[in-house]
């Protein structure tokens, strides 16, 4: 009886190991150009090794998260581009530690596929591999999963797992925020990674668009597949010259959950923050998104982030100059709203004209 190789048996079974070591191959230039000189290993490790430069810390506390990208990755095998949702895993795992005052040190990823295909692959941890070096922290080690029966064919997961650092004394936990401070928005570029599986239903199945075509009421020639893979934004750049601040009292990323349910986190038990809704502009993609949904406005502003990615609670008299600088930055800060005294929650000051019901 002939017999076959362990290999053949495998891919017989769905899992071909060749392939995928062609991927990793492609990959690994990338992810090298992310290591920093606390890295001490190599690709191909068991584990990352990290050796965290501590100088100048009281007492060094390590923040760490994970996240996904959601069905956002299903817009990408829609246009059939996966370069772009890597940087939104990364960005979206940095603000997350961020809003803790933490920097980021490294990132460890996970792809899972029914069959891993060198292209996607690449183009998926080399987008990773990018938002790291955007962000200045290593992309230390990750894994690749070919799970056939599990995952379909051309199904991809992507996961991101972020371990960063602060000195406790300077953590943001909420403890500074009092009655009087304000409360400065930073924009998104659009939806971020979340509610895109209301966002896919309205434009693919009500609106019946390709992702060629153009947005329908939008003043640009911007197409669904553009305004759908518009990157999740990093706001380290422009907040990190103000980590250790005391006038920074608080951060909040505005992910899933909106502004109802983000900003409350970042507030003491007994205050509340009052948005002014009209003190920024509200991208008209959420207009769409609410008229052909059928959503109402309380539940748009629990699914969706409505134009705000990133909220900063300060001390007024900081104002003055922390806007300018943040502008400068590149992002165009608005101060949306106030905090009061209250039980901790969101509360909305809408105008008429603002948003319809």
């Amino acid at each position: 009886m002939a017999k076959r190789s362990r290999q053949s048996a495998y891919g017989a079974a769905g899992v071909d190991i060749d392939t995928q070591d062609k991927a990793l191959a492609r990959i690994k230039k990338k992810v090298r150009s992310t290591f920093t000189s606390a890295v001490i290993s190599d690709v191909g490790s068991f584990g990352g090794l990290f050796r965290p430069d501590l100088a100048g810390l009281e007492e060094p506390v390590l923040v760490a998260s994970a996240d996904g990208v959601g069905t956002k990755l299903m817009v990408a095998r829609r246009v059939g581009d996966y370069s772009t949702v890597g940087r939104d895993l990364v960005n979206h795992c940095v603000n997350d530690i961020l809003v803790q005052g933490a920097r980021p040190l490294f990132v460890l990823d996970y792809v899972g596929a029914g069959v891993l295909e060198p292209k996607e692959m690449e183009q998926l941890v080399g987008g990773v591999a990018a938002g790291c070096k955007e962000n200045g922290c290593a992309l230390l080690g990750g894994e690749t999963a070919e799970m056939p029966g599990f995952y379909q064919p051309g199904d991809y997961e992507l996961a991101g797992f972020i371990v960063g650092l602060v000195d406790r004394p300077r953590i943001l936990d909420g403890a500074r925020v009092r009655p009087g401070d304000l409360i400065l928005g930073l924009p998104s570029a659009g939806l971020h990674t979340n509610g895109y599986s209301l966002a896919r239903k309205v434009f693919f199945e009500e609106l019946e668009l390709g992702t060629g075509e153009r947005v329908p009421g939008a003043d640009t020639r911007e197409t669904v597949a553009e305004l759908l893979l518009s990157p999740h934004l990093s706001y380290l750049a422009a907040i990190e010259p103000w980590l250790g601040d005391d006038r920074l009292h608080a951060l909040a990323h505005i992910t899933g959950g909106g502004l109802t349910d983000n900003l409350p986190r970042a507030l003491p038990k007994k205050c509340l923050a009052e948005i002014k809704v009209g003190a920024w502009e509200i991208p008209e993609v959420f207009y769409l998104l609410q008229e052909h949904g059928g959503v109402h406005t309380d539940e748009m502003f629990r699914v969706f982030n409505m134009g705000i990615g990133m909220v900063l609670i300060i001390d007024p008299s900081a104002a003055a100059e922390m806007i300018p600088a943040l502008a400068t930055s590149g992002h165009k800060p608005a101060p949306i709203g106030t905090v009061q005294k209250g039980t901790r929650s969101v509360l909305y000051d809408f105008p008429a004209e603002s948003v319809p019901a």
